[in-house]
């Protein structure tokens, strides 16, 4: 519970602020959808309302505050037409129908799964190589840093595009942009944890005559083992942003970007929000299993997980 509650606490204060603020982000529409329907609005012209803030015309007309709450297409949609959207998308839906949230879901998480598999083992080579090599660690590390620095937005395009001139299409290209994304938390987590042993751990091992193989398998490897969790939580989830950001200049008809681009071109906010609340549920289900995992294998190990 001691762990629980404060985030039970943010949740409800999320909550809240969200519900307030769906009132005057929503009231302008609304005033005008009842003065369609005949009811009496303060002012009487849309002309005179667009002077008024949102909160002045929730002021103004609080009889209209509860309407706020259950527009057709809100500018701001309440939480409970959210979990509603998703609901109907993801439970009532066959889940090989475009509709549903579980099939646009299974397409952004194979190419989240195939890049950070990528990502992984590149930055995991990286950092052994940056570890016992000073050339490595002079060249390579500054030039991993400066990776990041590329805004993704920018470079996701680019890279769709270029490997599509040579036929390359779908799945790849968009876990090539996971890759990018994954790769950095991977080489930093594990550079730390393989120089984490100090210096009595080592000079030990030289005293016992070890092996430089042996000194990567007995010392720096298990050491890095919470290091490395704790890059893959990170960069999991930096896959699976990047996946979404390479759906969004392809125009792909299928994956949570897919989604998000369907609801802003037919102006339908609840299909965007339902889409990005998948994701994030997405995102928080990748790290709970990796946190699992690390428990696990921190526990055979003889470790506690923080």
């Amino acid at each position: 519970m001691k762990s629980v509650l404060p985030i039970l606490t943010i949740v409800a204060a999320i909550l809240l602020i969200w519900v307030l603020a769906v009132v005057p982000m929503n009231m302008h529409l609304t005033a005008d959808q009842a003065q369609r329907d005949g009811l009496a609005v303060t002012p009487a012209t849309p002309a005179e309302r667009q002077a008024y803030s949102g909160l002045g015309l929730s002021i103004a007309n609080p009889d209209l505050i509860p309407l706020t709450y259950h527009l057709e297409r809100p500018r701001l949609p309440s939480p409970h037409q959210v979990v509603g959207e998703m609901w109907n998308t993801i439970a009532l839906q066959n889940i090989t129908s475009r509709r549903s949230l579980v099939y646009h879901g299974w397409v952004t998480l194979s190419s989240t799964l195939v890049g950070f598999v990528i990502g992984t083992t590149l930055g995991i080579l990286l950092a052994i190589g940056i570890v016992h090599n000073r050339a490595m660690d002079m060249s390579v590390m500054p030039w991993a840093i400066a990776s990041q620095t590329i805004p993704i937005l920018a470079l996701a395009p680019m890279i769709i595009v270029m490997m599509g001139q040579f036929g390359i299409q779908g799945l790849l290209p968009k876990a090539v942009i996971s890759a990018y994304l994954s790769f950095f938390p991977v080489v930093v987590g594990m550079v730390k944890g393989l120089r984490s042993p100090d210096a009595m751990q080592l000079d030990l091992l030289r005293t016992y005559h070890a092996s430089a193989g042996q000194g990567f398998w007995k010392l720096r490897l298990p050491a890095s083992v919470p290091y490395l969790f704790a890059s893959f939580k990170i960069g999991i989830s930096a896959a699976l942003v990047g996946a979404i950001v390479a759906e969004l200049p392809t125009g792909a008809r299928a994956g949570f970007g897919a989604r998000m681009l369907v609801g802003d071109q037919y102006g339908n906010p609840l299909v965007t929000w339902a889409a990005l609340f998948a994701a994030a549920i997405t995102a928080a289900a990748l790290v709970a299993i990796f946190t699992a995992m690390e428990r696990l294998t921190l526990r055979r190990m003889g470790m506690a997980a923080a």
